[in-house]
């Protein structure tokens, strides 16, 4: 039994309904008893202040006429009687003065309401159930002349009139209450219904997801909490389908690195092997021996460089490299690079040319620095031929500008900012080249950059050019 409570469910629905329901029964209950607990506290102060009226009224006439008192008296007992109210005067020593035609003894009030009646005060009791053949609201008024107490006035009213207004108010408070829970029923269903229709459609939803649907998109608004949610939901879907392409993406760029590193691999491996078994087997002639050499060295040099820049990208993604930086002057570093890639530019039958101020500093480490600039500088060389390469440096807003710019075939816009992906590559031919050919240098380059706390962009025309822009901060940003 136990397991099957803990299995039970409560629709949301229900819940909601319920607990609408709840929060107003409490509240109608609440409300109800306030009312009628006022209600009943207004209904017998309108009383007492009626009987007080009415006995201000007759002590007056009682004070002002010496002669004839009992025929005015029998006057109001007659009207007052008529509306169930009787009274009765009394002296200073409780005698019954006058009581009309009700009969009434002289302690039926107590010593405390005597005592209050000879200070000055009106006695109110609201209920009396006791005194009396009936139930019944009483005050008793004092009678003062020159300032001493000469007794005074006793009325009593029927409360079963009282009652019965009361209770003809409670059957009309019931039945507002009962058509108010009806409305608010059918209301609460509405609105119930509405939200669990709108939460159903993000459960759905996202059971869709689940099974690796994207293309889920749902209604939002910024109405309520669930319209919220519904915009973090599509923003949610959004990020994921992105992901996905990106992981697409990087497992196509993934696939094709492997097939153009076994490439790779595989000709320098065939050249090292067949060399070394040339060595071996005495069929390399004496005179090209040196040059079978230099061939194993210039392809096992291109294996190093292919592993140290997978291991650079790695150190770099996961803030393994640190960086000693200081203020170096840029156009000493720009002369170094076009000395160290001239060969490689004569080569394509490219000119390197550098326009930098003798006094410019950028403040950066000296070795990733130059490592920047030689990836992006192959880069330009690789794809440019009989053209020019651009080293320029310039100052600018507490920051150090360099610009490496070429004449060469460009780039697809579409391709301009895939560049930095790790594994792309602009060529996609397997021709070998020493340059860049891993699609790993620019990716370098950028996240030096960054670590740097630079920031680098590229330009690219098809057919006239490429031209990347890198920012170096003169301090260190904090």
């Amino acid at each position: 039994m136990k397991k099957r409570l803990k299995r039970m469910k409560i629709k949301y629905f229900y819940q909601q309904i319920i607990s609408h329901i709840s929060v107003i029964v409490v509240a109608f209950l609440v409300l109800s008893l306030l009312f009628t607990q006022y209600m009943e506290r207004i209904v017998y102060e309108n009383k007492a202040d009626e009987l007080i009226t009415y006995g201000e009224n007759i002590l007056w006439e009682f004070d002002r006429t010496l002669f004839g008192r009992e025929n005015i008296l029998n006057q109001y007992y007659h009207v007052l009687n008529d509306r169930d109210i009787l009274f009765a005067v009394f002296d200073d020593k409780s005698t019954i003065l006058y009581a009309g035609d009700w009969f009434i003894t002289k302690d039926r009030l107590t010593e405390r309401e005597w005592n209050l009646l000879k200070s000055g005060k009106i006695v109110e009791v609201r209920q009396d159930l006791k005194r009396f053949e009936q139930d019944v609201s009483l005050v008793a008024l004092p009678y003062f002349k020159n300032g001493v107490f000469l007794g005074g006035i006793l009325l009593i009213s029927p409360i079963s009139g009282t009652r019965e207004m009361i209770s003809e108010m409670n059957q009309f408070l019931s039945i507002a209450v009962l058509i108010a829970l009806a409305a608010s029923l059918l209301l609460s269903s509405l609105l119930s219904y509405i939200h669990v229709k709108r939460i159903t459609r993000i459960r759905k939803a996202t059971s869709l997801v689940a099974s690796g649907d994207y293309s889920v998109h749902l209604p939002s608004s910024t109405f309520d909490e669930i319209g919220e949610l519904s915009n973090d939901f599509n923003q949610m879907v959004k990020k994921l389908n992105d992901s996905m392409e990106e992981i697409k993406s990087l497992e196509n760029r993934r696939r094709q690195f492997m097939s153009d590193v076994s490439h790779e691999l595989r000709t320098p491996l065939t050249t090292i092997r067949g060399v070394i078994e040339g060595l071996n087997n005495d069929m390399i002639p004496e005179e090209k021996k040196e040059k079978g050499i230099q061939l194993v060295s210039q392809e096992t040099n291109r294996l190093i460089r292919l592993v140290n820049e997978n291991l650079d990208y790695d150190k770099i993604r996961s803030n393994q490299v640190k960086l000693y930086k200081v203020d170096i002057q840029l156009s000493e570093v720009m002369e170094i690079i076009k000395e160290q890639l001239q060969f490689q530019a004569d080569e394509k039958n490219n000119q390197i040319m550098v326009d930098v101020q003798e006094d410019l500093i950028v403040h950066a480490d000296y070795d990733r620095l130059i490592q920047i600039l030689i990836n992006i500088t192959k880069n330009s060389i690789q794809f440019t031929e009989d053209g020019t390469i651009y080293l320029r440096g310039k100052s600018a807003d507490k920051e150090t500008v360099i610009e490496i710019e070429d004449t060469g075939i460009g780039i697809d816009p579409q391709e301009v900012e895939k560049i930095w992906d790790r594994f792309y590559r602009a060529d996609i031919s397997r021709k070998t080249n020493p340059y860049g050919e891993f699609g790993l240098g620019l990716s370098i380059v950028k996240q030096l950059v960054l670590l740097h706390n630079g920031s680098i962009k590229v330009t690219s025309e098809k057919g006239k050019g490429t031209k990347f822009v890198i920012r170096f901060p003169l301090l260190n940003k904090k």
